[in-house]
């Protein structure tokens, strides 16, 4: 075969080699953690992630939202370390809470300072009991903060009630008002007592009453 013709058979057969070269590329660069929602709600969910990192220093949420949260958040520390006015303009655009923008570049890029670097931590706290998702802290390297724990709730001793007593009469109620003064108690009168009759006087005879039997006395 000649030379000339292997021009025209490059030519010939560049579409099924450019097929092949498509469909033989790997999937370098593209670390886009989706989390199942569009470009413009990811965006809005993760700004408002390093907000929430940035005034509590540390916050739970899911691993992949953590994963997803962590490049962004080092990105905001570079910026703030960087300190120009561009940088804090870029830094707005992202997280469009000036709040949070001013206490990055003023807190936490100057303790970061001396760290070219990692910025973040991530701590797995295991699977949640609702859906079984994994959950994490993710939390700043160099964050000074203090843990706050719930105080614990003293438990009541069960005061027993008291047993109902009768009810008393107050002595109130004993004292007779002025109105009602008490009255008099008249003596009752003695019973005389039988005297035995005389031995010469007769025995009075005792009447029968018509309508009363024999055996009646």
């Amino acid at each position: 075969m000649a030379l000339r013709q292997w021009p025209y058979l490059l030519l010939a057969n560049s579409e099924p080699l450019c097929e092949d070269r498509v469909s033989s590329r790997m999937r370098h660069q593209k670390k886009t953690i989706k989390l199942g929602r569009t470009a413009d709600h990811r965006r809005a969910l993760l700004a408002n992630q390093v907000c929430a990192l940035i005034e509590h220093q540390r916050i739970k949420t899911t691993l992949a939202k953590a994963k997803a949260v962590r490049p962004l958040a080092e990105r905001m520390v570079t910026l703030g370390k960087n300190g120009s006015i561009h940088a804090r303009r870029r830094a707005l655009a992202v997280l469009r809470q000036k709040n949070a923008v001013k206490k990055l570049f003023d807190d936490i890029a100057q303790r970061s300072a001396e760290r070219n670097g990692g910025y973040t931590r991530i701590v797995k706290l295991g699977a949640r009991k609702s859906d079984s998702a994994r959950m994490a802290f993710i939390e700043w390297v160099d964050a000074e903060y203090v843990v706050e724990e719930k105080p614990k709730k003293e438990k009541k001793a069960k005061r027993k009630e008291p047993e109902q007593e009768p009810d008393q009469i107050t002595p109130e109620a004993e004292q007779p008002t002025r109105e009602e003064e008490p009255r008099a108690e008249t003596p009752a009168p003695e019973k005389e007592e039988p005297t035995a009759p005389q031995a010469g006087e007769p025995k009075p005879k005792k009447r029968r009453w018509f309508g009363r039997k024999s055996g009646d006395s």
